[in-house]
């Protein structure tokens, strides 16, 4: 097949249109990434939850990333060279060559799940078959995913699919309700 005849993929850097993008950086700098790119002027977003640490004499409240190891930054085609030449970024999250877009969608359902407040924890998105189900309550009402049965509690997981996690958190049954199997 020819290089013109090659479909062209979808999700790409535009010259004027600003798309999302996972970035990878390394393990424990995703903080110091973000200022750097604020810096710079990048605009970019990093999902926090909070976790309570108990120490001998102190209890410490930390701000944490969603997902290790991510931050996502929105850019046009000009931008994508600055953001590489970021200390501590590894690259941009690509298949094959082509880079992967995240639909304005799922950083909107980061955000949400971010200033939700609900224990979550990022798992690498794998999970085994369940019912499908609808949040009907709290900052995430709509949202579907599928149930899974752990050690007797009922955890809801979201797939972030463009990104390759899933993330569990744990939702009370009367906030969830049963739904046919999405196509």
């Amino acid at each position: 097949m020819s290089r013109a005849a090659q479909p062209q993929p979808i999700n790409q850097l535009h010259a004027t249109e600003a798309r999302w993008f996972a970035v990878r950086t390394n393990y424990k700098r995703e903080k110091l990434v973000k200022r750097l790119l604020d810096q710079k002027g990048i605009e970019n977003y990093l999902p926090l939850r909070e976790v309570t640490r108990r120490y001998t004499r102190k209890i410490r409240v930390l701000q944490l990333p969603l997902i290790s190891c991510y931050i996502f930054v929105r850019i046009v085609r000009d931008q994508y060279v600055p953001v590489l030449d970021t200390p501590d970024v590894l690259g941009f999250i690509k298949m094959r060559r082509d880079l992967i877009a995240i639909p304005d969608e799922e950083i909107d359902l980061l955000r949400r799940i971010a200033g939700e407040g609900i224990e979550v924890e990022a798992d690498p998105a794998s999970y085994r078959e369940g019912d499908w189900v609808e949040i009907i309550g709290g900052n995430l009402t709509g949202l579907q995913g599928r149930l899974v049965e752990i050690d007797g509690s009922k955890e809801f997981v979201v797939e972030l699919e463009n990104i390759g996690y899933a993330l569990r958190m744990r939702i009370p049954a009367n906030l969830l309700r049963k739904v046919r199997v999405p196509v």
